[in-house]
């Protein structure tokens, strides 16, 4: 399972949104999935971004774009998208149903309240930017105390 294939079921399940609010609910899916499975649904991490958690992967299939679409996030995949196990499409599912209302402003100042993110960006100055990587552990760790939905 990869990360797209996880951030085109949100997109099919909302519809177009902003890629900034995509990163989020991506963010959010993992770390529901890691607090309530203790399974991650993709292998890829997050950087502690100065506007919140960014899979530099998912960054690259959306770079340049303010909004998008699955159909833009799917063009030219080198292999067709994965069928996600039920229980990850129901994990992703809560999350929207959870989140999905809120803008991906909100859902950026979300992330910098919380521990996974403010850990990741010690010492580093708020406007500056950073490619240090949250951890699974403490994402686990932070979302086992702080349930996500």
């Amino acid at each position: 399972m990869s990360i797209i294939n996880v951030a085109a079921k949100i997109l099919e399940i909302m519809g177009p949104m902003t890629t900034m609010k995509l990163q989020k609910l991506v963010y959010y899916s993992q770390a529901h999935s890691l607090a309530t499975t203790g399974l991650s649904l993709f292998p890829e991490d997050f950087e502690a971004w100065t506007n919140g958690p960014v899979s530099l992967e998912l960054f690259n299939r959306h770079r340049g774009r303010f909004t998008i679409r699955r159909e833009e996030l799917l063009i030219s995949l080198p292999e067709r998208c994965a069928d996600l196990e039920d229980e990850q499409v129901k994990i992703i599912k809560e999350v929207c149903a959870k989140l999905g209302h809120l803008t991906g402003n909100q859902l950026s100042e979300r992330t910098h309240s919380e521990d996974p993110w403010i850990r990741a960006r010690i010492g580093i100055p708020a406007n500056q930017g950073s490619e240090e990587i949250i951890s699974k552990k403490s994402i686990h760790d932070y979302y086992v105390n702080h349930p996500v939905v």
